[in-house]
C-alpha cells in the first residue's frame, strides 16, 4: 500500500461526502412534496403523469396498500422487459441483427434489472440491441432505483409519525425519486461521461485500422446513457460484457473516479435526509458512521490483500512490489481497483472494473463478505437505507434485553411483531445464498458450469448466490452462468433477496407508523452516539459471522492456507 493510494481513496470518499450533504437536504424536501429547484421545470411533468395514470399524489396508502402497488408496478415491469428480450429480433433499433433471448435467458435478465441486481449472463454488445439497452434495461435501472429510494422513504416515514395509517404513496414517491433525482443527476454525469470518451450514439460498430495495419471492429451503441444511471442507482448492469473495466465504460482514472463517486453519492445523501425526515440529524450521522466505518474497513483489507501479492506470482519471478496486479487495469491500479470492488459491493451496485475472480483469496472475500453482510454500506439506493434500519432495531432490542428495559429506536417501543419481521427479513438471505449453494455444490449440472475445483471453485458458487440474493449483481468470474439451471436458479435468488425481504419490512413500517411516538427520557437509550456506532457494527459483524463464517471457512479461507503454502487450482 502506498500514501498515493490511500489519498486517492480519501479524495473521493471526502468529495462524496461534501455533495451528499446538500443533496440529502434536496431529498428530504422531494420526499416531504416541497419545492426544490427544479420543481417550476418538473411540477407540470410530474402532474402530467398522474393525470395520464390517474393517480392522486395526495391520497396515501397503509403499509399493504404501498407494498401491493410498488409488487403490481414491478410484476408488470418484468413481464414488460421479458416480451421485450424475447422480442428483440423483430423490434426496431437492432442495427446488430441480435435474435430474441432463450426464455431461461430472458427470465434472468428481466428479474435481474426489475431487482436492482443487473446479473449479466449475457454479453452485452454481442447480445443486446439498442432497443433492449435503451428502452428495457436503462429504463428499468431508473425504475428499480426509485422503487428502492421509495420504500426506505416508507420506512423513514413510519419513525417520523405517530399514531397514523399510512406510510405515503408508493406512485408518488417512485415518480419524484425518478424526476426529481435520478434523471437531473443521470444527464449531468452522462455528459460528463461522453465528454470522458464514453460513446452516446445509434451506430452498431465502426472499424479502424490498428497500430499494426489491421482491421477491427469496436462495438459502439447509447453507452453513456445507461453507465450514467448504472451508477447513480446502484445497478451496475453495463453495457458492454468486460463492464466498468472495459475503456470505452470507464475510459481513465479520471472516468474512474467519477464513476466510484456516483455509486455512492445518492445512498449515502439517503442518510443525511434520513436525519432530516426524523428530526434529528444526528440520527443520520450515527448511522452514516457506521456505514463508513465498514466500509473503510473493507478497502483497507482488500487493498492490504492485493499489494501483499502471492508467493506463487513472486515464485514466478514477478516483483512482490507490484502486488497482485492480475485481472487488474493498469490504468486504475492497486488502490483503485481495491476500492471499486469494496464500494461496488458495499453497495448493491455491481459494477467492476477489476475481476474478483483473480484477487488474492482474502482480497476476494472481501466483496464477498461486504454483500454477505447486507449490502448495508451504505447500500443500494432505499435498500441500503431501509436494510440498516432493519438491522438497528434488532441492536436496540439487544440493548434493552442487557439492561432490563423496553427498546426504543426513534421514539417508538420495539415489541414482538417488529422483532419477529425484522428476524424473517434478516434469514432471507443466507437462507437464499446457502440454499441454493448447498444443492448447487453436489448437482452434475450446476457443477459443469465452474471454471474451477476446490476452494476457488466453491467460492464461485457462493458469489454468484451471494450476488443475487444480496441484489448485487457483481460476478467472481470462471462460472459458465448462462444456462437453464443457474439462470433460473439464479433468477429465483435474485427475487427472494429482493421482495421476500421488503414485504417483512414494509410490515414493520405498518406497525411503526401507527404507534405513538414517545418524548425520550433518563432511561431511554441514546441511538445518536458512539455506544450506540459501536453496538449497530457489532451486530452486523455477529450476524455476518454467525451466519456465513462456516461457508467462508471452506472457501475463501481455505483457499488463502494452501496459496500461502504454494498450491493452486
Amino acid at each position: 500500500m502506498t500514501v498515493l493510494g490511500w489519498l486517492q481513496i480519501l479524495a473521493i470518499l471526502l468529495v462524496v461526502l461534501l455533495a451528499a450533504v446538500p443533496l440529502g437536504a434536496v431529498l428530504a424536501r422531494v420526499f416531504a412534496g416541497e419545492r426544490t429547484i427544479l420543481t417550476p421545470v418538473l411540477r407540470p411533468v410530474e402532474n402530467g403523469f398522474y393525470r395520464l395514470a390517474g393517480i392522486d399524489p395526495a391520497r396515501e396508502q397503509t403499509w399493504l396498500g404501498y407494498t401491493l402497488a410498488m409488487l403490481a408496478f414491478n410484476a408488470g415491469g418484468f413481464l414488460l422487459l421479458y416480451l421485450l428480450l424475447r422480442l428483440q429480433g423483430v423490434l426496431p433499433l437492432n442495427p446488430q441483427g441480435f435474435p430474441g433471448l432463450s426464455p431461461h435467458l430472458a427470465f434472468n435478465t428481466a428479474v435481474s434489472f426489475v431487482t436492482n441486481t443487473n446479473w449479466q449472463s449475457y454479453g452485452g454488445e454481442t447480445t443486446m440491441s439498442h432497443a433492449s439497452q435503451m428502452a428495457g434495461l436503462t429504463v428499468q435501472n431508473f425504475l428499480s432505483a426509485a422503487t428502492g429510494m421509495a420504500l426506505a422513504v416508507a420506512l423513514v416515514r413510519a419513525f417520523a409519525r405517530s399514531g397514523q395509517t399510512t406510510v405515503g404513496n408508493f406512485y408518488a414517491d417512485m415518480t419524484r425519486a425518478t424526476l426529481y433525482v435520478l434523471l437531473p443527476l443521470a444527464i449531468v454525469t452522462g455528459l460528463a461521461q461522453v465528454a470522458m470518451g464514453t460513446p452516446q450514439t445509434f451506430e452498431a460498430s465502426a472499424t479502424v485500422t490498428t497500430l499494426e495495419g489491421g482491421q477491427q471492429t469496436l462495438a459502439l451503441g447509447p453507452v453513456a446513457s445507461q453507465i450514467a444511471i448504472k451508477q447513480l442507482g446502484t445497478n451496475g448492469g453495463g453495457f458492454y460484457n468486460a463492464n466498468s473495466a472495459h475503456p470505452y465504460e470507464n475510459p481513465s482514472p479520471l472516468s474512474n473516479a467519477l464513476t466510484i463517486f456516483q455509486m455512492l453519492v445518492v445512498s449515502t445523501a439517503l442518510v443525511f435526509a434520513f436525519g432530516r425526515l426524523v428530526g434529528d440529524r444526528r440520527q443520520g450521522r450515527a448511522i452514516l458512521s457506521v456505514m463508513a466505518l465498514l466500509l473503510v474497513a473493507g478497502i483497507a483489507t482488500a487493498y492490504w490483500a492485493e499489494a501483499a501479492g502471492t508467493p506463487i506470482l513472486s515464485a514466478a519471478g514477478l516483483d512482490p512490489a507490484g502486488g497482485n496486479m492480475e485481472g487488474k487495469e493498469v490504468r486504475f491500479g492497486l488502490a483503485a481497483s481495491s476500492m471499486f470492488a469494496a464500494v461496488t459491493t458495499g453497495l448493491s451496485d455491481g459494477a467492476v472494473n477489476a475481476m474478483h475472480g483473480s484477487f488474492t483469496p482474502i482480497g476476494g472475500m472481501v466483496p464477498m463478505v461486504l454483500i454477505m453482510l447486507g449490502e448495508i454500506l451504505p447500500g443500494g439506493v432505499g435498500s441500503g437505507l431501509y436494510g440498516i434500519l432493519v438491522i438497528a432495531i434488532v441492536a436496540v432490542f439487544v440493548a434493552g434485553l442487557m439492561v432490563g428495559r423496553t427498546p426504543e429506536y426513534l421514539g417508538k417501543k420495539i415489541e414482538a411483531k417488529e422483532m419477529k419481521m425484522a428476524i424473517l427479513a434478516i434469514l432471507i438471505l443466507p437462507a437464499a445464498i446457502l440454499g441454493f449453494s448447498s444443492v448447487s455444490a453436489v448437482l452434475p449440472v450446476a457443477l459443469s458450469g465452474l471454471g474451477n475445483a476446490g476452494p476457488h471453485g466453491l467460492s464461485e458458487i457462493y458469489y454468484a448466490y451471494t450476488s443475487a440474493a444480496g441484489n448485487n449483481g457483481s460476478a467472481f468470474g470462471g462460472l459458465s452462468a448462462n444456462s437453464p439451471w443457474w439462470n433460473t436458479t439464479l433468477g429465483l435468488a435474485m427475487l427472494l433477496g429482493r421482495f421476500a425481504y421488503i414485504v417483512p419490512m414494509m410490515a414493520i413500517a405498518g406497525s411503526l407508523v401507527a404507534k405513538p411516538k414517545l418524548a425520550p427520557s433518563s432511561g431511554t437509550f441514546p441511538t445518536h452516539g458512539p455506544l450506540f456506532v459501536g453496538l449497530l457494527a457489532g451486530i452486523i459483524l455477529i450476524l455476518g459471522g454467525l451466519q456465513f463464517f462456516p461457508a467462508l471457512a471452506l472457501g475463501p479461507i481455505a483457499e488463502q492456507v494452501q496459496m500461502l503454502g504454494g498450491k493452486t487450482f
